[in-house]
Order: C-alpha cells, then structure tokens, then sequence
C-alpha cells in the first residue's frame, strides 16, 4: 500500500515516519522542501511537487496548519488523486469543511475521512496519539492498519465532521484543563509553597492529569518550545467557540482561556508550545 503525507512539521514528520517504520512505502510533501528531505527513513520519499507526490497513492494524509490550507491542499489533491483513493484529513480543522471535502471527495470517485489527532509530539513520536475518526465506516475499517501505525487509541466516531467535532470537545477539555494547572501554579506561588512538595502531594490524587505533569515538568525545565504551538490552539478553540455559537452553546471556560491565548499570540508567543501560558499569569 502506498501512502502519500502532506505536512512534515513537528507532528507530521514523526507520523509519517512511523508509517515507513511498519512497512509502508511512504512519500511525503511539505510546502518547504527541506522539512520533507530532512526525513531520512527506508521506506520514504520527499516531493518538492504535491502533484507528483499524491499521483498513484492509495492513501493520501494531510497534516497542515489551518482549515485554508487544508481547503488549498485538496483544491489540488481531488483532481489528481486516482480513482478509490481515501483522503484522509487528520489536521484539527473544521467539521463544516470536513463535511464539504467529503461530499466532493466521492464527486470524484475518492473516498474522504476527518481523523484529527490528540497526543502532541510526545504521541506522534511514540505513535501512540489518540485518533478520532469521521466518514464512512467502510473506508474507516479500510484504513484502521494506518491509523493503528500512528496511534493507540483509534476511534470511529460517526459521519463526516464527527471526528472533528470530538476534537473539539477534546480541546475544550484541554483549554480547562492546563489553565487549572497554571492557576494552580500561581496559587502555590502567592502562597509561598515548595512547588515540587505540592505537585508530588496532589499528582496522585483526583487533581492528576496529564497537562499536571508535563507542562510543570517542562516549567520546570524553563522549555517552552512547542509539543503544540499556541497559535495552533487558538485557531482550535476559535473553530470550537464558532461551532458552539451555532448551536447557541455557552462555553465560558474555553472562551475565558481563549482570551488568555490569544494575548500571548499577539504579544509574540505564539510559536511557543501551549505550556507557554505560563507567562500569561505571571504578568498579572
């Protein structure tokens, strides 16, 4: 089965190699030529044309940044892709679009899935990211060997759009969860606490969670570099608030730490990884 990826950033490269580490013959395209030649991996080729990498695939993977590009890539991907090949968008973007590509992906005799992931680069380079799925259950079950190369946690959740509404659910949960953890953070510290004393005492109770553990972890260390970037969170709890309004939905945890992210993103942050909230509340 050959396989084409779209996107070789800090989680598209590892994905993409872990594809090629299970046996599958994999090219691989980034709008920057040298991201996709910096992979060096048997089993893989880069492109320097998005055309000529999805030619003859039997699966085509985006992995991008923003719904446009995703909308951009497929604008060219549809129209040469062959005949009964799945697409498969696993980029956080828009359920709406997701059901737009998928009604226009069997326009062309193509099939099309929404597989948006969670785990960040930890999960992606593990290849044990959670991956939720939305399309037709047939090309779900067709692709269940791919997705299992990349995650450990793989989940058909419904039509087109549905992974990508779980998604944000699942970011709506993080937005909560990590401003708890910084809140936290700022309470031990006006109290004058041993910081390490209070994480050990309360990692092990109802308070732990993931976020607990490595954004203080990564605090700790002064790295801010991102396992997701900052920007990338906004655009994904922006596409959740929109979705929300639709439905007349109130949010007002995500909007509140919407507002917060969106602060460092404009004073300069952005490209830091979402622990980077931090600075956020120590201005304050």
């Amino acid at each position: 089965m050959q396989i084409s990826f779209i996107g070789t950033g800090v989680m598209g490269a590892p994905m993409a190699q872990n594809l090629a580490k299970k046996g599958f013959d994999v090219k691989v395209y980034n709008r920057t030529y040298a991201k996709a030649q910096a992979i060096k991996a048997a089993h893989i080729t880069a492109y320097e044309d998005l055309v000529a990498c999805v030619k003859d695939s039997d699966i085509i993977i985006t992995m991008v940044g923003y719904p446009r590009d995703v909308e951009e890539c497929y604008d060219k991907i549809m129209p040469n892709a062959k005949k009964g090949a799945v697409l498969i968008d696993m980029t956080t973007s828009s359920p709406s679009l997701a059901l737009k590509l998928g009604q226009k992906a069997q326009e062309y005799g193509l099939a099309m899935l929404d597989a948006p992931v969670s785990g960040g680069d930890i999960g992606a380079k593990k290849a044990n990211l959670t991956i939720m799925v939305g399309g037709e259950k047939k090309s779900f079950d067709k692709c269940r060997a791919v997705f299992e190369a990349m995650g450990s946690n793989v989940t058909y959740i419904g039509g087109w759009g549905s992974g990508q509404h779980a998604k944000m659910a699942n970011q709506s949960l993080i937005a909560a969860n990590i401003a708890g953890v910084m809140e936290s953070l700022s309470y031990m510290a006006a109290q004058g606490l041993d910081r390490e004393a209070v994480i050990k005492a309360v990692s092990s109770g109802s308070a732990a969670s993931f976020q607990l553990n490595y954004a203080t972890k990564k605090i700790k260390e002064k790295d801010f570099e991102p396992g997701f970037y900052i920007k990338h969170f906004v655009k994904d709890m922006t596409i959740a608030q929109n979705e929300a309004s639709q439905k007349k939905i109130v949010l007002p945890i995500l909007d509140r730490v919407l507002e917060s992210f969106k602060y460092l993103l404009v004073n300069g942050y952005g490209d830091l990884g979402t622990q980077a909230l931090y600075y956020y509340y120590q201005k304050s």
